[in-house]
């Protein structure tokens, strides 16, 4: 069996506190497979560099796995992380135009540590490694391999959405940003709306072709690739396993003594613009004024751990958020009831588990998200007997394989408030039939099946 080397921009220590989807699973694939998992550490650092301008390699091994990271420089992050990645490219593939800030100088440090990348990779890589390359921070990782003479299988899998090529264009360096995912052998999306924005833009922009296999070639290219469809699951019989036992734990019982008998709706999320946060909140407020009837008998708790403090957009959503939270409570509070609950902190998947098995409706509605593992986490958490109701929306990827969840318009406003009350006052034997078509769903495609479909298909097995 190849070894696995799993590349991407952050790495997941084994010492790491709480593990995202993406860390499952690829913590699994390693065990059991044997490899490396390659990228940054996530330290901002200056003067880390050796005595011929290499940056030091740090190499932690657990098991079969090694942990291999670099750390970053203050003048790194801020073109390669917070400007080009997270300042172009973020608000570029979640639709949102009017944010995409571009400097040819962002764009030049973001090619620089993806070639550094590239160098140091380079130094522990072994003949007969699977790469798998993951999101929109390293995409051209593998044509920076391939110049180093790397002919290894290469894949690469973008974990957010991507939009048609009238917006990809946008980017004054579209073609050699784009055209650089031919260099890897697999190319995988979440849901095949994704794939088609690629196949559309590869045949009108580089005028290549795809064909029914998802195989991809390009004019006057020297070499063909693959795009093919994954969607991401969870590890569903963990969350299920957790939630169960959820109910014996402190957070679990505080919770349920604060909520006094009301239905809770429960949201989670990061705290960023592509998450309908704010949308989300007038909707709810909404709700409780057209319905006086949900009023005092119904709670939102919205969890939203800040992120990515140092991109000014992300310091003006907080803002935004905490004063229409604010306000929302200022107008319809009663002494003893406050219609939202905005939480900025992290909690553990074991506490949000917990907390998804009490709500009575989970609330998912981003602008657009490439999947969205919190609405499989709020499935997997119910409880069997008397399971919650999904409002999701329909632009975020897991509207595709979520079949028992209502799907709402987070832009139309009267569909939030209706499919709010809708899930509020949905009868148990509808509950239990959306739920039980959902949770088959999650069983049988979990996050184990995801990446054994994917690196199946990298080695040209799948």
């Amino acid at each position: 069996m190849s070894r696995l080397v799993v590349v991407s921009n952050r790495v997941a220590l084994p010492s790491a506190t709480r593990a995202g989807g993406l860390a499952v699973a690829m913590h699994a694939a390693l065990a059991e497979q044997g490899g490396v998992w390659f990228g940054w550490s996530g330290r901002t650092r200056t003067g880390e560099r050796g005595k011929r301008g290499k940056r030091a390699l740090h190499l932690q091994r657990r098991g079969r796995v090694t942990y291999a990271t670099l750390d970053l420089d203050k003048h790194d992050y801020d073109q390669y992380y917070a400007g080009f990645a997270n300042r172009s490219l973020w608000p570029l593939l979640h639709f949102r135009p009017a944010l995409v800030h571009f400097e040819r100088e962002t764009w030049a440090g973001y090619l620089r540590v993806n070639e550094e990348f590239a160098e140091r990779l380079m130094e522990i890589l072994e003949p007969g490694d699977l790469i798998w390359v993951h999101d929109y921070h390293l995409i051209p990782l593998a044509a920076a391999l391939r110049r180093l003479g790397v002919h290894a299988r290469m894949g690469f899998f973008l974990h957010t959405p991507l939009p048609p090529p009238d917006l990809l264009l946008m980017l004054p360096v579209h073609r050699e940003l784009f055209e650089a995912l031919g260099a890897y052998d697999l190319v995988g999306f979440h849901i095949e709306r994704y794939r088609r924005a690629f196949r559309d833009y590869i045949l009108h922009e580089a005028h290549g072709e795809m064909n029914e296999q998802g195989v991809i070639s390009v004019r006057g290219g020297r070499r063909s690739f693959r795009a093919g469809v994954f969607p991401i699951g969870i590890d569903t019989a963990e969350i299920a396993r957790l939630a169960a036992a959820a109910p014996a734990s402190a957070s679990f019982r505080q919770l349920e003594r604060s909520l006094r008998g009301r239905a809770l709706v429960v949201g989670v999320d990061r705290l960023d613009y592509s998450k309908g946060l704010y949308e989300r909140f007038e909707a709810f407020a909404r709700t409780m004024k057209e319905y006086p009837e949900f009023r005092r008998k119904v709670t939102l708790l919205q969890i939203a751990p800040p992120s990515r403090g140092e991109v000014p957009e992300y310091r003006e959503i907080r803002r935004e958020l905490e004063g229409l939270a604010g306000a929302i409570n200022g107008r319809l509070a009663e002494p003893d009831w406050n219609p939202i609950r905005y939480v900025n902190k992290t909690y553990g998947q074991a506490a949000l588990a917990g907390f998804y098995r009490l709500a009575r409706v989970g609330l998912v509605t981003p602008l657009r998200d490439g999947m969205n593992l919190v609405a499989m986490e709020y499935v997997a958490s119910q409880d069997p007997e008397d399971p919650g109701v999904l409002v999701l929306s329909r632009f975020a990827g897991a509207a595709e394989v979520m079949d028992g969840a209502l799907l709402v318009n987070p832009h139309d406003g009267e569909a939030m408030v209706q499919g709010m009350r809708a899930a509020l006052t949905m009868s148990l034997a509808d509950r239990k039939a959306r739920w039980r078509s959902m949770m088959a769903r999650l069983r049988a495609y979990d996050v184990t099946a995801w990446r054994r479909d994917y690196v199946a298909a990298l080695g040209g097995h799948g």
